[in-house]
């Protein structure tokens, strides 16, 4: 695949390429991305199955990247029009009318992403500012290094933070009621 920095991306133009090559696009620019360390998949294993078993018979689903959400796809969208598509961590979708094939179309409920030192600024600067604008109503952030966990809750269209857990705390799922992860498990090595 050949990049071009003049080219603004679409969803169509990720769709042709082999399914090997992952990468996201954000307001048409193309990140590619790295295969996920050991330790980043063994975090979001252990999220992806406490928040699987709390949802178990409830509406809201949960999804582990390669999962495409495409946040502010409209209805008469085609993939030729699409300027963002993501592959967060972790996504939570409370609204089953958002899902679809593909992925999901429009804003999930919770993304998590788990930082790499190749993703740390990305995910901290580009994906929040994203998320917020998109209307996620919760993000979190969770950092491998220090073994800590920060969640922002969207009110008044901003993020405002929320949480602060660290090592075998346990952290509340704000938009989901009576959900909480115990980061024990999450950061055992």
């Amino acid at each position: 695949m050949s990049m071009s920095q003049d080219k603004l991306y679409t969803l169509a133009d990720i769709l042709e390429w082999d399914e090997g090559e992952r990468a996201e696009v954000i307001d048409g620019s193309l990140y590619m991305m790295a295969t996920p360390s050991r330790i980043h998949q063994k975090i979001s294993g252990e999220l992806f199955g406490q928040l699987r078993e709390y949802l178990r018979g409830k509406q809201c689903e949960v999804y582990a990247a390669p999962f495409a959400v495409r946040l502010f796809e409209g209805a008469e969208d085609s993939p030729e029009n699409v300027y963002t598509m993501v592959e967060p961590d972790i996504s939570v979708i409370c609204s089953p009318e958002k899902l679809d094939d593909m992925g999901c179309k429009g804003a999930p409920d919770l993304i998590i992403e788990i930082l790499s030192p190749s993703t740390r600024r990305h995910d901290r600067l580009t994906k929040f500012n994203l998320y917020q604008r998109a209307g996620v109503r919760e993000y979190w952030i969770v950092d491998p290094s220090d073994r800590s966990v920060q969640s922002f809750l969207l009110e008044n269209n901003a993020y405002i933070a929320r949480d602060f857990a660290v090592n075998d705390d346990k952290i509340t799922v704000n938009v989901l009621q009576d959900c909480v992860i115990d980061l024990a498990p999450v950061f055992a090595r």
